[in-house]
């Protein structure tokens, strides 16, 4: 049986970091497209792209071939990379720290072994059409924020 192929572009915005924050993600499947998009009165840059991405992901209610668009570096190298290192270390850095965020790259973790997930980077803010959507989305949702980002305090 064929995977539905998915794409998913996320992005994340915060104003200070920490501060305000938002996320946002477009999941485009066949010709249907959802918009996913939250604020949080107090998180970082980095948190809000991971929220951009897991919360993609945990929409997906059947096992997907994915393709994710974020214009993180820490997204990306984190999942591609550096988390084979942490989950060898047990979720230590090599300074032998906790890792950063560690309750949401346990999501993530996680809900990438459901779907066969490709990872790609692009520039932010340099005109691509789903990247400067998920940018303006997250910045709204920054300045509008309504959750409490619990894990922050992690």
């Amino acid at each position: 049986m064929l995977q539905r192929t998915v794409k998913i572009f996320s992005d994340g915005s915060c104003l200070g970091n920490p501060g305000p924050g938002g996320y946002s993600a477009i999941i485009k499947y066949k010709n249907s497209e959802i918009t996913i998009s939250e604020g949080f009165y107090l998180t970082t840059n980095n948190r809000m792209e991971l929220m951009g991405v897991i919360t993609a992901l945990e929409k997906l209610k059947k096992q997907c071939t994915v393709e994710i668009t974020v214009d993180s570096k820490y997204v990306k190298k984190g999942i591609l990379l550096w988390i084979k290192r942490w989950k060898l270390n047990n979720w230590k850095t090599t300074k032998n720290k906790t890792v950063k965020n560690i309750d949401l790259w346990l999501r993530l973790n996680k809900i990438s072994y459901i779907h066969h997930i490709s990872w790609k980077w692009v520039k932010g803010h340099t005109g691509h059409p789903e990247n400067e959507k998920c940018n303006n989305l997250a910045q709204y949702s920054a300045h509008n924020p309504t959750l409490k980002d619990v894990g922050y305090f992690c």
